[in-house]
């Protein structure tokens, strides 16, 4: 067990036991204040972290980083491209100057003052800059509700599912960071009994609830990385809402796949939750039958045990509702096998590439990530307090995602994921 997931350890601020951003967690993220502009910061409890302050008062020094600079930048993507080592060593030097029994910032109130942020007082940003982004469909339920509503229920899967991490290659520059609004989306979209497409604002905006994993090392065009060393690139995790367009999806994916109903936004959590901080939450996935060809094979349990969550509010229902609630466990296919099955032919990886999972759906209704499966296209309306339903979602909505892992009294969680739907222009 890595140090710095010691379940005992305990720091000098104070958290409660329901917040996600314990000692043990330490995500990163990036943040702006209105005394200091875009930079690094570690979450924990209620506040953020500024690094670049802990260089400047040469409390890294000790650190293999030649530049303390990478931590005064607008992303992440510079800090990321030191190595798994680097990140291993600032993460556990912040652990110690957090620990309870460690007064380098504790006992200096000025220092503490310059370094620690209400987090409620500062801006998050988008913690990394996104050079490409690959969207997986890895979890089976999803995609057997998916191919049962869609096609034949006793063929619900296509040929391939079993075989490979099915994926596409997504629009990099509309992922959004939580907060930023979604403005529901135009196209073409053709009803059933219509003998033409019509235009206009999509009338099946729906979520999905994803889990995007973040490469923090480059790999060179015609090298591929195995299940082994997919790790080594993993940086962290984020929660993701993969916004879609249902209608203008039906029309336009065959035969070439998503393309409008999926490129005008994707919306992720700011804090980057560390691979090394999950470790200890790590389950067996599902059985995979048929075997896998060799390069998928792997050791281990790679799947992870994250409770998600989906709320949504709107202006007649001030209250949350809780609408889906999930797990990453039940994905089919792990992140290491979906990285080499990506590189396998020799595709180059960035650092800050973003790879969702695709939807995670579980295998009751109550935990279908999507308003799809949740209301079976939309024939099944969910029925709100107010007395509203929903077939998919309204200009208004508000769509929040949570995110945790918990285990020996330690909660490891990824804050939110939130967007309000405007109307169309």
């Amino acid at each position: 067990m890595l140090k710095t997931n010691d379940p005992s350890l305990h720091s000098w601020i104070q958290i409660s036991p329901e917040c996600h951003f314990p000692i043990q967690n330490l995500p990163f993220g990036i943040f702006q204040a209105p005394d200091r502009d875009a930079r690094v910061g570690v979450a924990i409890g209620d506040y953020v972290l500024d690094v670049y302050v802990l260089t400047q008062h040469r409390l890294f020094d000790m650190l293999d980083i030649v530049d303390p600079t990478v931590f005064h930048r607008p992303y992440l993507n510079d800090f990321m491209a030191l190595g798994r080592d680097i990140w291993r060593q600032v993460r556990g030097r912040i652990s110690e100057l957090l620990r309870n029994d460690n007064p380098e910032i504790r006992d200096n109130r000025s220092l503490m003052a310059e370094c620690l942020l209400k987090q409620k007082e500062v801006q998050m940003l988008m913690p990394v800059r996104v050079p490409n982004y690959t969207d997986f469909y890895s979890s089976i339920e999803h995609a057997t509700n998916v191919g049962t509503m869609f096609r034949d229920p006793a063929n619900a899967l296509l040929p391939n599912w079993k075989h490979l991490p099915v994926g596409y290659h997504g629009r990099a520059s509309s992922i959004i960071p939580s907060g930023m609004p979604v403005r529901r989306p135009k196209g073409q979209a053709k009803p059933a009994d219509a003998d033409a497409p019509t235009f206009g604002p999509t009338k099946q905006l729906d979520f999905e609830l994803e889990v995007a994993f973040i490469t923090g090392q480059p790999t060179q065009l015609g090298t591929s990385l195995t299940t082994k060393e997919a790790e080594e690139y993993i940086f962290g995790l984020v929660l993701f809402n993969d916004w879609s367009a249902r209608d203008i999806q039906a029309w336009e994916y065959v035969p070439l796949g998503p393309f409008l109903a999926k490129n005008f936004a994707s919306s992720v959590s700011p804090w980057v939750v560390t691979l090394d901080a999950l470790e200890p939450f790590r389950v067996p996935g599902p059985v995979q039958d048929p075997k896998v060809l060799p390069y998928l094979e792997f050791e281990g349990n790679k799947n992870l045990d994250i409770n998600l969550e989906v709320t949504l509010q709107s202006p007649t229902l001030p209250q949350e509702q809780v609408i889906c609630r999930s797990n990453y466990k039940h994905l089919y296919w792990n992140m290491n096998q979906q990285l080499a099955h990506h590189t396998v032919n020799g595709c180059n990886i960035e650092v800050g590439d973003m790879y969702a999972s695709g939807t995670i759906s579980g295998p009751t209704p109550d935990s279908y990530g999507s308003m799809l499966e949740l209301t079976w296209r939309g024939t099944k309306p969910l029925q709100l307090p107010d007395g509203s339903e929903r077939k998919f979602l309204h200009d208004g909505d508000v769509v929040t995602m949570r995110g945790y892992a918990e285990r020996n009294g330690v909660r490891i969680g990824f804050g939110e994921v939130r967007a309000e739907i405007l109307p169309a222009l």
